[in-house]
């Protein structure tokens, strides 16, 4: 995960995983992923009455999220986790903060040495943004529990 470089395209490729979230008012929910966070809107496809029947969302390369108007589902918590920077965290929670219309946690550090930040759109879908601890804050015991885990799993004992 050191190594990522995070870039946005606006290539055309078959995606190997993509969400589609169906939403209660689609403008509001593309103006918050852009505006609020740091997705793109790729295309948008009207529906017969000219209004979008489905946009395109994109945030890194394979980080897609497909929305469409309708009722957001009931009950249940629904989440979404994409690869960020640490780096990053900190200026996409304060932007998400100034945009308003959803819910931002963090970021904050996990027992897992991750950094996340945990966003909640205007529809309740929560997407949480998670990297990597830097160098120097990581938990070196939990590293090595799963280095350990590793080669267990890999019959290396």
């Amino acid at each position: 995960m050191d190594d990522i470089t995070p870039e946005i395209t606006r290539d055309i490729y078959g995606m190997p995983a993509f969400v589609t979230m169906t939403v209660a008012d689609i403008s509001r929910t593309v103006d918050w992923y852009v505006n609020g966070l740091d997705f793109i809107s790729l295309f948008s496809m009207p529906g017969p009455d000219a209004r979008p029947a489905l946009v395109h969302l994109r945030r890194w390369r394979y980080q897609d999220i497909l929305v469409r108007p309708g009722l957001p589902p009931a009950g249940g918590e629904w989440t979404l986790s994409f690869l960020a920077t640490a780096e990053q965290l900190d200026a996409v929670a304060e932007r998400a903060r100034r945009h308003g219309g959803g819910l931002v946690d963090g970021p904050a550090e996990t027992p897992w040495n991750t950094r996340d930040l945990r966003l909640t759109d205007p529809d309740g879908y929560t997407v949480v943004y998670t990297a990597r601890r830097p160098e120097g804050r990581r938990d070196e015991r939990f590293d090595a529990m799963m280095e350990r885990e590793a080669r267990r799993q890999l019959g290396d004992h």
